[in-house]
């Protein structure tokens, strides 16, 4: 349940953080409404994951998780550069979730 609970943080945050390049910096009404509940519903997830997990080991998660999606969409979806070294920075957050991940478990 705590993976279930954190996934939806990150979730949260993602929209969240995606709603606010849309804001215009809080310029724009609907985008800014959405950033503010997004990352009110993450952090209220993130709360709740805290409660039977580590915070070391879900803060890491939630915030390389959430780093690696954010950057993925902006090369993706936005228009940001893509290049090898910025791949290689996403491919190395990620692979140090997983080793914190596998390392928590023990």
């Amino acid at each position: 349940m705590p993976y279930l609970l954190l996934a939806g943080a990150i979730l949260s945050e993602v929209l969240a953080t995606t709603a606010m390049k849309y804001s215009d910096g809080f310029s724009k009404l609907w985008p800014s409404v959405y950033t503010g509940v997004g990352y009110l519903v993450a952090f209220v997830l993130l709360a709740q994951t805290l409660k039977s997990m580590s915070v070391g080991t879900a803060y890491a998660i939630w915030a390389g998780v959430g780093t690696a999606l954010i950057a993925a969409i902006g090369m993706v979806f936005l228009g940001e550069s893509a290049s090898a070294l910025k791949v290689l920075g996403v491919l190395l957050v990620i692979a140090g979730v997983v080793v914190l991940n596998a390392a928590g478990t023990h």
